[in-house]
This record gives structure tokens, sequence and C-alpha cells, in this order.
């Protein structure tokens, strides 16, 4: 019973030391596995401090470099700045320089001017020691003394003298000029002939409007093609009004459907044919007014150009007075003032009549009607006192006769007594004047047409240089070209129009 439960101590004792020695082998190996992984997470700490020395090494070399580079930016700056102190420097150094020299120039001066206040005051003296001793001069030298004072005292009277007369000669010139004035405007009055922009056309019955107007619109189309007006066919009876800033074309508008109306037939062919026709009859009609003006006026003879553009200022306006009408009135005015002066009545009656001759043709031409008078009439052997007057009339040149100051005179007294011009209807037709010419400039185009007003521009090309595209390019370029170029008010509408025609003979 003893040896069993000895052997049962002992049994449990070596039990006992097997679970001890069991349990020291498994907290070795556990304090193993613990070192392991602490040596793991040590060396994953040691290498992430590596990374974050080098990314700290990356960043202090950035700082270094961007430091360096803000450094060697200041030094830049700094040099920069020690030019322009250096050149700013340079530069006071030469106004201090230039300073100088005018000090020393100042300096020159005020000794010059030390040196004449010293020589005034020694004449000074002199000349007080001269009057100290005059008691002493002799019979001549006391006589030429006061022959001197005397001339002095003379010279300033008869200076005083001068001025009196020469204001007295100036306000009776003045009285004379006005007399002169007064003697030629009571002498003749010319009347006052403001121009219409529209002319009026009778008809025998409103039927004619509608063969004016022909199958779909063919017949007015080619009347204002070839016319260069606006026909305006209203509810009015009886009548249709032709409409054109230009007189000239607008009485040969006037007459060509005048012609057609008494005629009965009316269609293009039969509208190009009088229209030639109207276009010489007003041709030779220019220059046969031209001849009974100069006739009236008797200053014959006269180159032939010259005669049919006097004849053909009937049919020009300026700020609404008839150019034919203002010239006649400057004429006249002009031979009466000549005839008050001493002048050749005459001569300033031609200078008179041709001193707007080139307003003739400036419609035409365009340019300053001063400059083609100027030289119409130096071609044409005028005499130089005509010329002179065409030229001095706008101040281009100073007067130099009697003749050529007598018509500057008329001329404005012709234009400016009341009611003579009208400044709208002048810059109304310089504005549609200008519209045309823009139209005309372009390549392509044969005429250019301002009608309704100025409120539109019919434009006619050669259909055999522009295309239908190329047309539309065009309305679209002289369209901004007029905007650009002219001042208007509202709109302004371009018709580009392009036509062909084939004609053939049947024999």
């Amino acid at each position: 019973m003893l040896g069993e439960v000895i052997a049962g101590s002992i049994g449990m004792l070596s039990g006992a030391g097997i679970a001890l020695l069991w349990m020291k082998v498994s907290e070795k190996r556990r304090f193993s596995h613990f070192e392991l992984e602490a040596k793991a997470k040590a060396k994953a700490i040691e290498n992430e401090a590596e990374l974050l020395l080098q990314e700290t090494e990356v960043k202090l070399k950035a700082k270094e470099i961007e430091h360096e580079a803000a450094f060697q930016k200041r030094v830049a700056e700094v040099e920069e700045r020690n030019r322009a102190l250096i050149l700013q420097q340079k530069e006071l150094d030469t106004e201090k320089k230039q300073l100088q020299h005018q000090s020393h120039a100042l300096l020159e001066k005020e000794e010059a001017l030390d040196a004449l206040e010293m020589q005034k005051r020694q004449q000074i003296a002199e000349a007080v020691e001269k009057l100290q001793n005059s008691a002493a001069m002799t019979v001549e030298e006391a006589r030429n003394y006061i022959l001197e004072k005397v001339e002095e005292q003379s010279r300033a009277e008869v200076a005083a003298i001068v001025r009196k007369y020469e204001k007295i000669s100036k306000e009776e010139g003045e009285k004379k000029a006005n007399y002169i004035l007064a003697q030629a405007t009571t002498r003749y009055a010319g009347e006052f002939a403001g121009e219409r922009l529209i002319n009026l056309v009778t008809l025998p019955s409103d039927e004619h409007k509608g063969r004016i107007i022909g199958k779909e619109g063919r017949n007015i189309k080619a009347l204002e093609m070839l016319l260069g007006v606006d026909i305006i066919i209203d509810e009015t009876p009886g009548v249709i009004l032709v409409s054109s800033f230009n007189l000239y074309r607008r009485a040969i508008a006037t007459r060509v459907i005048e012609i057609l109306v008494e005629d009965g037939r009316i269609h293009p062919g039969r509208i190009e044919e009088v229209h030639e026709k109207v276009e010489r009859e007003f041709e030779q009609k220019t220059f046969e007014e031209g001849e009974n003006v100069l006739i009236d006026l008797g200053i014959f003879p006269m180159h032939e150009e010259l005669t049919r553009l006097i004849g053909r200022l009937k049919y020009r306006a300026s700020y609404g007075q008839n150019a034919l009408a203002h010239t006649l009135e400057v004429a006249r005015l002009a031979k009466v003032m000549a005839a008050e002066m001493g002048g050749d009545e005459k001569l300033a009656m031609r200078a008179g009549l041709l001193h707007d001759i080139g307003k003739a043709l400036t419609q035409d031409l365009g340019g300053s009607h001063v400059e083609i008078g100027a030289e119409l009439c130096r071609r044409y052997g005028e005499h130089p006192t005509v010329i002179n007057a065409i030229y001095a009339h706008h101040g281009h040149e100073e007067p130099d006769s009697v003749e050529s100051a007598a018509v500057c005179a008329a001329d404005t007294l012709s234009a400016a007594r009341p009611g003579a011009r009208r400044e709208v209807l002048e810059s109304f037709t310089k504005r549609v004047k200008e519209i045309e010419e823009i139209a005309t400039s372009k390549q392509g185009v044969q005429k250019a047409y301002a009608i309704n007003a100025g409120r539109e521009v019919r434009v006619f090309v050669n259909a055999a240089k522009l295309s239908d595209n190329e047309a539309v390019l065009l309305s679209r370029e002289i369209a901004k070209e007029i905007e650009h170029k002219v001042q208007y008010p509202g709109e302004i509408k371009v018709n580009v129009i392009r036509e062909t025609r084939s004609t053939a003979l049947a024999k």
C-alpha cells in the first residue's frame, strides 16, 4: 500500500517535472518567436528610417537648389541695379557738365552785359559832359546841335501826321468800298434758283404706267439702268416721278420718258435708241445755251469746250443754288465793281463767268473744281487774270488785280445773301455721289446709280467678268465699304445686277 503511494508520488513528481520542462521549452520557443518578430519590426523601422532620411536629404537638396536660384536671381537684380545706377551716374555727370557749360555761358553773358552797362554809363557821362560844356560851343557847333534836335522833333511830328492821314485814307477806302458794293447790289439782284430733287412727267392716261413698267418690270428696269434715276410710279393719277440728285441726268431721263410716252413704243431696244438721241440733243443744247450766255454778256470769242461747259452749268447746283445762275450773278456784279474801281469791265465779267467752270465736270471727274477750272482755262488760253480769279475766290492765291478782287467780292455776295444756298441739299448730293463712287471703283462694275433718295444703290456688272457667286460677294463688299466711309441715316440697300444679252440680225 505504501509502495503504491510512493510509486504514485514518484509518478506525480515525474509528471510534474516533465510538465515543467515542457513549459520551459514552450516558453523558450515563444520568446524566440517574439525575438524574431521584434527583430523584423526593428528591421522595418530601420528601413523606414532610411527612407525618411533619403526623402529628407532630397528635400534639403531641393531647398538648397531653390535658395541657390533665388540667390543668383538676387545677384542678377543687384548687378542690373548697379548698371542702372552707373548709367544714371553717367547721365548726371553729362547734365552736370552741361549745367557747368551753361553756367560759364551765363557768366560770360553777364560779363558782356556788365561791359555794355559800363559803356552805356560812360557814354551817358560823355553826353552829360558835352551838354555841360555846350555853353563853350562854337556858333557852327551850336547850329548843328540845334538842327539835329529840330530834325528829331520834326520826324516825330511827321510820323504823327502820317498816322493821321493813314487813318483818314483807311476810313475813306472803307466808305468807297461800301459805296461800290452798294452800287453793284442795287444795279443787279440775281434770282434764287433752288432745284428740287424730282421731276414730274405727265401721262395721257394711267394705262401708260403699266406700259412703262412693262412685262415683269422689264421696261422700268431698262429705263433705270440706262438713265441712272429712280422712277417712282404710285397711285397719283396721270403722273410719274423721276428722282435723282444729278440735275443733268434727271433732265435727260425726263425728256426720254416724254418722247417714249408720245411715241407709244416702249421696249428696251426703243429705250436705248431714244436715250442716245436725247444725249446728243442735250450736248447740242448745252452748247447753244453757252453761246446765248456769251452773246448776252458780249464776251465772245471763247473756246467751244468752255462754251459747252458754261451751258452745262445749268444742270449743276451748289448748296441748292443753280451754278449757271450763280455764275451770271457773279459776272454782272464783278463787272459793276470793276467799273467803279477803274478796272477792265469785260475781263472782270469773263473771270466771273469762268470762276466756277470746274463745277461742270466735278460730278464726272471728281476732285476740286478750282483745280479743274484753272486747268481748263489754262489749256484753252484764257487770260492770266481769269486763272488768278479762279484760284483767288477760294483763297488758293491772293488777287493780283482789280478784276480778280471784284470776282472774289462778287462770289461772296452771291453765295452769302439770304436764301441763296441750302446746306442740306449739298450734303445730301455729296453723300449720294460718294455712294456711287464706292460702287464704281470696284472691278467689273459698269455703272452704278444711287436711287430712292440715296437709300438704294443699283450696281450693273459685266457678266463676262463676274459670276453669280462673285456678284453676291461684291454686294457685301460694297455695303461694308459704305458702312465704314459714308455717314447716312437708316439703311442703304445694295443691288448688284448681272445679266447677259444676245443679239442677232435676220437678213
